[in-house]
């Protein structure tokens, strides 16, 4: 049996512009425009032609970016809208975790508003006050349930929203990103009473960012995109579709690259160069030096040769330059620097402090630096790529200019994520330790 079905959904939303009004219903009228005047400015097609079931005892997560239609089909869901087309059935009493306080009067108390909302939530008096001390420990706001919720902090109230909501004892539970209503304590008491959920059969529905929550408690995941399923089945596979979508996403923004900045003018109109910063680790980003030798592209580059800016902590990545000697040149040496975007240097070199001796540099070249493993922890960095004189003169410095996006599914901390392994004995006993 099915707690949840959806069938070919399509939700459009219009936008009205501020020239739709009239000043009278006759002058609507005798202006003899009223059908054009009513036409949108815009329609947004939310949702289209989604389908999926959720079984009965299932918990089922819908992931996807900002603006992709997860709480559109939630509210859907829950009866709060209609779909433009389509149809969606629920099976049993819902309990929406969606906008928690909805229906809180400010100006009355804690405990008044708990009989208020169990009530538009389908209880009835006697069963709220059955449940009345149950909803009023999970808050955690004993002291201050006959408080007017005004005095409520913000945290707070949306505690005792989700206190009553969770209570209600639905046989749908819908939750839309409603986990960051406390502290972590209480965030634990959240995941716990879902779990308790589960293990009585009830059915969750959770929309969330957090692909972890998903990997943990959901049984089945769907992946929506700009209003439309682009992924459904086991979570670990819709949640890694979806990871390699974002890592494109993200390489196709970062590769646009932001180094041709266009040199400074002369008063006159002639072009000069940007004089060096007397202190480099604390410049901007920027391009400056003498352009005898210039750094025409810079590409990062998977183990298979492939130009990206995402990278898994731990992959190998080759750092590529290409270079013009408008003249010959014999001395110059090459340098790379890698930042976090604080401005703290996570490794820096060039090939004169590693002992190569120039012999010549002239024309077109490539140069390249290749690391075996890129052990830096998930986040993003800013690369510098200099040819300059062996004193440190620069030809063409790139101060800042090239982003390098780092994932790991570990979420460890710092900047260096060296190799390393855990070992354990005696009466220590410990399993999926991430390496």
């Amino acid at each position: 049996m099915n707690a949840i079905e959806v069938r070919d959904v399509r939700k459009i939303y219009r936008r009205y512009g501020r020239r739709k009004h009239f000043g009278t219903l006759k002058s609507a009228l005798l202006s003899g425009g009223v059908l054009h005047q009513m036409r949108p400015d815009e329609v947004l097609q939310a949702l289209n032609g989604v389908s999926f079931d959720v079984a009965a005892g299932r918990t089922f997560g819908i992931i996807g970016r900002n603006g992709s239609g997860k709480s559109t089909m939630l509210k859907l869901i829950a009866g709060i809208g209609k779909p433009t087309a389509g149809t969606v059935r629920v099976n049993g009493r819902v309990s929406a975790l969606i906008e928690l306080g909805a229906g809180f009067h400010p100006e009355i108390s804690g405990r008044e508003n708990v009989f208020i909302n169990g009530m538009m939530l389908g209880l009835t008096k006697r069963d709220i006050a059955r449940r009345f001390d149950e909803i009023v420990s999970f808050a955690e706001l004993e002291p201050f349930i006959d408080a007017p919720v005004k005095t409520y902090s913000s945290g707070m109230y949306m505690r005792l929203g989700f206190a009553v909501a969770i209570n209600v004892d639905p046989d749908v539970l819908l939750v839309d990103e409603v986990l960051a209503v406390g502290d972590e304590a209480f965030t634990h008491k959240c995941l716990d009473k879902f779990a308790e959920f589960r293990r009585r059969g009830r059915t969750v529905l959770l929309v969330t960012h957090s692909l972890d929550l998903v990997t943990r408690f959901c049984d089945e995941a769907l992946w929506l995109d700009a209003g439309t399923a682009r992924a459904h089945g086991d979570p670990k596979r819709v949640i890694d579709a979806y990871l390699m979508d974002v890592a494109a996403a993200e390489d196709r923004d970062l590769s646009t690259p932001n180094s041709q900045l266009p040199t400074p003018k002369e008063p006159g109109g002639g072009e000069r160069a940007p004089s060096e910063p007397a202190d480099l680790f604390k410049a901007s980003e920027g391009r400056w030096g003498s352009r005898e030798v210039e750094i025409t592209t810079v590409d990062f580059l998977t183990a298979s040769g492939h130009p990206s800016h995402v990278f898994q902590s731990g992959d190998p990545v080759q750092i590529r330059m290409r270079v013009r000697a408008a003249a010959r040149v014999a001395d110059f040496a090459f340098g790379i620097a890698i930042f976090t975007v604080e401005g703290v240097c996570c490794y820096g070199t060039n090939t004169h402090i590693e002992g190569a001796a120039p012999n010549e540099l002239a024309g077109d070249g490539e140069v390249t630096l290749s690391i075996d493993r890129l052990d830096l922890v998930a986040g993003t960095y800013k690369v510098d790529v200099a040819v300059h004189r062996q004193n440190g003169a620069p030809y063409d410095y790139h101060r800042l200019l090239y982003t390098l996006r780092v994932s790991s599914s570990v979420k460890d901390t710092g900047i260096f994520r060296p190799p390393h392994r855990w070992t354990f004995s005696g009466g220590v006993r410990i399993s999926g330790l991430h390496s």
